[in-house]
C-alpha cells in the first residue's frame, strides 16, 4: 500500500477512534473496595477527616471504580492496632502514627516524628530527597505493608 492523503487520513481515523473507544473499555474493569481503620476517633476532626478525604480524591480520581470506606477508631479494631489489622489482612489499609508503634519496632519512630528531632519541613525533605523513604520501606517490608506519608503534624 502506497502512502498517500487518503490512506493517512484512514490511518489517523482508525487511530483515533480506537483511542476513543479506551474508556469504555476502562469502564468494563471491576469496582476495587477497600477498608480502611483508623488510629483516630471522628472526634479529631482535624486528623481524623484527612482519610475520609483521601478516600473522596481515590473515589474521585477513579470515577467510582476505587472505593476507600473509612472506619474510625474501634469501629473494626481498637485505634492502636491499625497497623495489626493491616498486617493480618482485617482490613486493606490504614491511617495512623507509625510512633504508636515503636514497640514493635523502634525504628518507626522515624516514619512519623521524634521529639526534639527534625521540623515538619525537615522531616519531609529527609524523606523524600534524603533517602529516608528507603531505610523506611525496609523496616515496613518485615511488617508486611506499605506505607505512603499522608501529612505532618
Amino acid at each position: 500500500m502506497t502512502t498517500n492523503r487518503r490512506n493517512l487520513t484512514k490511518g489517523v481515523l482508525a487511530t483515533a477512534s480506537s483511542a476513543v473507544a479506551m474508556p469504555a473499555i476502562a469502564q468494563t474493569q471491576p469496582t476495587i473496595n477497600w477498608r480502611l481503620t483508623s488510629s483516630f476517633p471522628k472526634s479529631l476532626d482535624t486528623i481524623y477527616q484527612g482519610a475520609p478525604s483521601v478516600a473522596k480524591f481515590v473515589r474521585d480520581m477513579t470515577d467510582g471504580r476505587f472505593n476507600i470506606q473509612v472506619f474510625a477508631a474501634g469501629e473494626i479494631v481498637p485505634g492502636l492496632q491499625a497497623l495489626d489489622a493491616v498486617q493480618n489482612n482485617t482490613v486493606e489499609c490504614c491511617h495512623t502514627y507509625s510512633g504508636y508503634y515503636i514497640g514493635k519496632e523502634p525504628a518507626l519512630i522515624f516514619d512519623g516524628s521524634l521529639p526534639f528531632g527534625l521540623t515538619p519541613r525537615q522531616h519531609h525533605s529527609w524523606l523524600q530527597f534524603g533517602g529516608g523513604r528507603v531505610l523506611v520501606d525496609e523496616v515496613y517490608d518485615r511488617f508486611n505493608v506499605v506505607s505512603f506519608q499522608a501529612g505532618n503534624t
